[in-house]
């Protein structure tokens, strides 16, 4: 029952964390170009978590280095630069509400790939989400001034890296600590980031002449901090307690919170959109039932 309980509280923390990032990110873009706001942050979160984490690295085996390679470049490296560069065309709230689809990618990919066993009652909920996540999207595009299907491609691939990282990380890094998960993912991840900040000319007299640029390194920073390093850490704790379905659905619930930033910020929300958003919570709810013992 215990854990049951801290299931729902990690699900509401992540919401609220990563939630809140798509803000960070369009106001990070202000003065940063998406190759130097992806590096720096998975550069932070890097030192960081180094900071704390380091000994968790001691006694890992080649099989599970080599998946904590593939899981970094998927999971994070990957969607952190498709995320900055298709926020630059698209509003924080929608970029959420696109990425809510993660949940049935991860049926469909554990169907297709990993034969996970999925109850009716999840099927269910999963489809009620996903209705709730079109009529967002429905609503996203009369609200918002101009939506490019390009670059909610990019978001849709980056939903495809977050549902096939979670299968990797629940079958191949199962007898791995949280730490040492979170922490070699992005050992891996910190060398190809810095020679994409080189490359970006982050260090350039340009660059720090922009009247913004403090402040978006300072987005950027609790970015890091918050929204990679310690949510990245929940996340990875996270898919070890609960199903790869429940745990996916937390890009479900985010929108939420995105929504509320997004208005906060100057973006439009439909009374269509919040009872989508209540459509969503009731999903997550039954992708959460269990049959009864």
């Amino acid at each position: 029952m215990k854990t049951q309980y801290i299931k729902w509280v990690y699900l509401i923390i992540l919401s609220l964390v990563w939630g809140s990032s798509y803000i960070l990110i369009k106001w990070g873009l202000v003065a940063l170009s998406p190759l130097q706001l992806g590096s720096l942050r998975l550069l932070i979160t890097t030192i960081a978590l180094l900071l704390v984490g380091y000994p968790s690295l001691r006694g890992l085996s080649r099989y599970h280095w080599k998946w904590l390679a593939i899981t970094g470049y998927v999971g994070t490296f990957s969607p952190a630069f498709l995320f900055a560069f298709a926020q630059q065309h698209i509003d924080s709230a929608i970029a959420a509400i696109l990425n809510a689809l993660t949940p049935l990618l991860t049926i469909i990919f554990g169907l297709l790939f990993f034969r996970i066993d999925i109850l009716r009652k999840q099927y269910f909920g999963v489809g009620i989400g996903l209705i709730g996540s079109i009529g967002l999207v429905w609503g996203g595009l009369h609200t918002a001034s101009n939506i490019n299907p390009i670059y909610t491609l990019l978001i849709l691939a980056a939903s495809c890296c977050y549902a096939m990282n979670i299968h990797f990380i629940k079958i191949h890094l199962a007898q791995v600590g949280v730490m040492a998960i979170t922490l070699g993912n992005f050992v891996f991840m910190a060398p190809a980031a810095f020679v994409v900040l080189i490359y970006s000319d982050f260090f350039s007299t340009q660059t720090f002449s922009h009247p913004e640029i403090y402040p978006a390194i300072g987005y950027i920073t609790i970015l890091a901090l918050a929204g990679s390093a310690f949510a990245k850490y929940l996340f990875n704790n996270f898919v070890k307690i609960t199903s790869a379905v429940f745990a996916s659905s937390v890009t479900y619930t985010l929108p939420v919170v995105a929504l509320f930033w997004g208005v906060n910020d100057g973006e439009s929300i439909s009374a269509f959109q919040l009872l989508s958003a209540a459509v969503i919570l009731f999903g997550v709810y039954l992708s959460h039932k269990k049959k009864a013992a």
